[in-house]
């Protein structure tokens, strides 16, 4: 099936996370001819739980995808501050601020999320090619010739790099990483761990003078948690690469502290998934140039302080699908995706109130100071106030309805047909 927008037929979509897999789900179901390459060797496992909440959970309920993802959700009671003695010191139920609190009713494993997202755009018609990336694009009047790693060459219509805050495709169309990246002060590490029965259905969170933080919390299997070690710190010089090297800088941080620790950081040291980041925004003025376009994290990663790239990245993806279907040109498209998404984004990149800090306080005092705002924040009298200031940015955008390509095949043709008297276009 050809697409209807005769300005591009042949899209290659760099990423194979969350963001690209969904465009490349909604455009193979317009028509189009999409390929997805990824620098991994596949889907990439683990992760921890992401939020389905706000007009994400819009989004994958219009792709058909929102009962799938329930059925892979993790069932968890809530989120609750620990102190060293494994006492809960603050609660917040998946219930709390109806089911799109800090803990939303929908989360579900990244991996999971990303699987099911793969699933459906191989369903749609799209390919997929991995352990590869871009190594150079020329952007012309009539396409892209792009040359992947392996020495693989192709021209295509459009270029849509989805590929995380370290994007291979922004780089090499916009500019060095440092030109768009901050740093949000701290580093991040998730990766799977035995879970304790102690844990009882409760997203455990521990604090520890100094920033850092260290939390488990349910998985979907029996027996099995997701874990995560954070720590405050301005830039560090590592390898990004060297996976070695990032828990070492775990154990320096995390040495003598009590609560699970020691038991997270043996995991982290076996661990088959482990992942280590610093923490980011990505910040551009355009996300799009000639015929190449950003989505999620590559062109505005709100950091995991904010509880909001996934829906940042759905609803990114939905919305460039959506206006690439419906306008004559990719110009026009870009420029309705970048009017549609900027209020959004911007909206969606404000950290919580102490950023950092608050996350991960530097002394018991303020641990103390942490613990009595959530406790503040879950309480009748203020919730809804906690909810306008730390809760709605989720579904702050108006989602336009975009018609399917069939829908739109049928109404050309009724506008072409001769019209009775009194008739209105289909």
């Amino acid at each position: 099936m050809a697409s209807n927008n005769p300005t591009f037929k042949r899209v290659l979509v760099s990423g194979g996370g969350l963001a690209g897999p969904a465009i490349a789900t909604l455009l193979a179901r317009d028509g189009v001819d999409v390929t997805v390459i990824e620098i991994a060797d596949g889907v990439r496992p683990g992760g921890q739980a992401v939020d389905i909440r706000g007009a994400g959970r819009s989004v994958l309920s219009r792709m058909g995808l929102l009962d799938r993802a329930r059925e892979m959700m993790l069932r968890q009671h809530g989120i609750a501050d620990v102190d060293s003695r494994g006492r809960r010191r603050t609660e917040m139920t998946v219930e709390d601020f109806g089911g799109e609190g800090m803990v939303s009713e929908i989360e579900i494993l990244r991996g999971d999320l990303a699987q099911l997202l793969v699933d459906a755009s191989v369903e749609a018609g799209a390919s997929y090619v991995f352990a590869t990336r871009i190594s150079s694009l020329v952007d012309g009047p009539d396409g892209v010739d792009v040359t992947l790693i392996d020495g693989t060459e192709l021209t295509v219509d459009l270029v849509i790099g989805a590929d995380g805050p370290h994007s291979a495709t922004r780089r090499l169309a916009f500019g060095p990483e440092e030109d768009f990246v901050r740093p949000a002060g701290g580093y991040m590490a998730w990766f799977t761990a035995p879970e304790s029965a102690t844990l009882h259905g409760w997203y455990q969170m521990f604090n520890a003078p100094g920033g850092l933080v260290a939390s488990l919390r349910p998985g979907r299997e029996p027996g099995v948690a997701k874990a995560s070690l954070s720590f405050a710190s301005g830039p560090l010089a590592y390898d990004r690469h060297d996976i070695e090297a990032q828990r070492q800088l775990l154990n320096d941080h995390f040495a003598g502290v009590g609560w699970r620790v020691p038991d997270l950081l043996r995991a982290a040291g076996g661990a088959d998934d482990f992942y280590f980041d610093a923490l980011v925004q990505v910040h551009m003025n355009s996300w799009t140039r000639g015929r190449i376009a950003l989505v999620g994290d590559a062109a505005y990663c709100p950091s995991p302080l904010t509880g909001l790239g996934t829906s940042l990245a759905l609803v990114g993806a939905y919305v460039l699908a959506g206006e690439l279907a419906a306008r004559p040109d990719c110009g026009l498209a870009f420029a309705g995706y970048e009017r549609i998404m900027r209020p959004y984004v911007d909206a969606s990149q404000k950290l919580p109130p102490g950023g950092i800090r608050a996350y991960a306080p530097q002394s018991q005092r303020a641990i103390w100071a942490r613990w009595m705002s959530t406790r503040l924040m879950a309480s009748r009298p203020l919730r809804g106030l906690t909810r306008r200031l730390f809760f709605s940015k989720a579904g702050a955008i108006d989602l336009p309805e975009y018609v399917p390509a069939a829908v739109r095949g049928a109404m050309t043709i009724l506008d072409r047909e001769p019209k009775s008297l009194g008739q209105r276009p289909g």
